[in-house]
């Protein structure tokens, strides 16, 4: 959450427990293939795992025919994530039929200013303990 608040996003976060957290993904239509850690919401799109600030930015102005954003597992390295030896990763976009697209957005594709930054991201985090 830290990589995003220091890239202008506002963050709530949402605890659930159990089932709920695997029912969230299920309701905004992520891939199982695709679990991450935790799963936000921002003006429509679903960001799954830890995806850099800029590709979420970048969304958000470019607008594309997709349901969301994902980095599978928590790979050391990405943002959030990061560790003494960094791990290739990549940062995937998925559709409403949850068709995963083959060929992954590139990480260094370019820094996006602007877009909407000042949304609010509702991310949900599963919560290990009591209910």
């Amino acid at each position: 959450m830290g990589h995003l608040q220091a890239n202008g996003f506002r963050v709530q976060k949402k605890d659930v427990f159990g089932k709920q957290f695997t029912d969230v993904k299920s309701k905004y239509g992520v891939p199982q293939r695709l679990y991450s850690c935790h799963t936000a919401v921002i003006d429509g799109y679903v960001i799954e795992g830890h995806v850099p600030a800029d590709l979420i930015k970048r969304i958000l102005k470019e607008r594309p025919a997709i349901v969301g954003l994902a980095v599978p597992g928590m790979p050391v390295g990405s943002p959030g994530m990061e560790g003494p030896k960094p791990e290739p990763y990549e940062v995937l976009t998925f559709d409403k039929q949850g068709r995963i697209k083959d060929r992954p957005l590139k990480k260094g594709a370019g820094r996006v200013t602007g877009g909407r930054a000042s949304q609010t991201l509702d991310i949900f985090i599963r919560y290990v303990g009591r209910n």
